[in-house]
């Protein structure tokens, strides 16, 4: 089975890739709007209709509904704007400027969002035209059947969720930082120049980007879990992934920070090794065990199965456990080196305390103790939002409970 995994997960994200998949949804319901449109409308060519359906359309559901409903705001302001222009004024050069400045000041105002143009574009079109009254009601209808077979679109045939997109990129996020904690404990045994740990650190220093990607990957994940169908527990999908994001966000930072402070302990050590050979072998221990727990991590936080979790849970426990034995082993032979050679002690302190921070954020019970509290927080959010759905968990559990029970005989 190990060895099938990687083509099948390869195999699984070129099927689901969202570029092919939204290009067929986009054209196929592009053209039953159009379709829609040209059986419904006088005009010969109703074109708003597949241009409303093919931007309504998006990737997941949620995102959908409301761009489909930012749409039909911004294409009706700016017809009502091109009529009242049009009747107090009509058509000439400075009406166009002023018609074309006026809806993009009121596109703001009733936050449309990113169809601000819209607004202009819609009013210029219908301001252009000889029959104003039925041209605007005409643009109207084909935007709300473009709008309308966009949503029913995406309603009658769901998008797929991404989180198995997401889950891949936080897994490539995990092993690219465990690979730069196996580099340096594959360089750390002898001696380092400042330019080969500047290097690291720049290395270090480029994880924001890919954070940043991975956060927008994460991002369609947590869209394509609201309001979808396919989906019973989205919530806690959302929250699993998007806590382990921030906890790898944080030990990326703390990474960087221990790179800073390697390259410092380069430039004080330019003419010797940077530790003696016995404290390098036990933090080239370290530093694997520690790429262990962080690619274990991520293997956790993405695993939907209960089974595979709990086996990466086991793995991540023995990786900690393993990092945290060798980091006091490491404690020791620093505060012995130290006691012999006082220099650059604050430098070992720091070491340590980076060390600390990443196997504190990768701890387990820290893990479930944060998804508790981000839980709690939401079901908080959704109770002064909605309080009547307390009240009816509340009376349908107080019915169940309290139904009457049939005496034995």
């Amino acid at each position: 089975m190990p060895e099938l995994s990687a083509p099948v997960i390869k195999l699984v994200r070129q099927t689901t890739e969202p570029v092919a998949a939204q290009t067929l949804r986009s054209t196929a319901a592009a053209v039953i709007a159009y379709v829609v449109a040209v059986w419904t409308l006088p005009q010969p060519a109703p074109l708003t209709a597949p241009l409303t359906a093919l931007l309504v359309v998006q990737v997941t559901l949620y995102a959908t509904l409301t761009t489909g409903i930012r749409r039909v705001n911004s294409v009706v302001v700016g017809v009502l704007i091109a009529i009242g222009f049009s009747t107090l004024v009509g058509l000439s050069w400075w009406s166009l400027g002023l018609t074309i400045f006026s809806s993009l000041i009121i596109g703001r105002m009733v936050r449309v969002d990113e169809f601000v143009p819209e607004v202009a574009i819609s009013a210029m079109l219908v301001l252009g035209v000889s029959q104003l009254a039925a041209t605007a009601w005409d643009r109207i209808l084909e935007t709300l059947i473009g709008a309308g077979v966009g949503l029913l679109f995406n309603l009658l045939f769901a998008p797929p969720v991404w989180v198995q997109n997401a889950g891949v990129s936080i897994d490539e996020l995990a092993r690219e930082m465990g690979q730069m904690f196996r580099t340096m404990g594959e360089e750390i045994g002898g001696h380092i120049s400042v330019r080969q740990a500047a290097t690291r650190l720049h290395d270090a220093r480029r994880l924001d980007h890919d954070i940043v990607a991975v956060d927008a990957s994460l991002r369609q994940a947590e869209e394509s879990l609201m309001l979808n169908p396919r989906v019973r527990q989205g919530l806690l999908y959302r929250i699993v992934l998007r806590t382990g994001l921030d906890t790898l966000e944080i030990c990326a930072v703390v990474l960087r920070v221990l790179s800073r402070t390697l390259t410092d302990l380069a430039k004080t050590r330019t003419e010797e090794t940077m530790f003696p050979e016995d404290v390098a072998a036990s933090l080239r221990e370290l530093f694997a065990q520690m790429a262990d727990a962080i690619e274990s991590f991520s293997t956790l936080i993405t695993t939907p199965v209960s089974t595979n979790a709990e086996e990466a849970e086991s793995q991540l426990a023995a990786a900690l456990a393993a990092s945290r034995a060798t980091r006091d082993v490491v404690a020791d032979l620093l505060l012995e080196d130290v006691q012999e050679h006082p220099r650059q002690w604050q430098l070992h302190g720091a070491l340590l305390a980076e060390i600390d921070r990443i196997l504190d954020e990768l701890d387990i019970d820290k893990r479930a103790e944060r998804l508790g509290e981000e839980l709690d927080r939401h079901s908080a959010e959704l109770h002064e939002r909605h309080p009547w759905l307390a009240v009816m968990r509340r009376r349908l559990g107080s019915s169940r409970t309290t139904q009457p029970t049939v005496p034995e005989r």
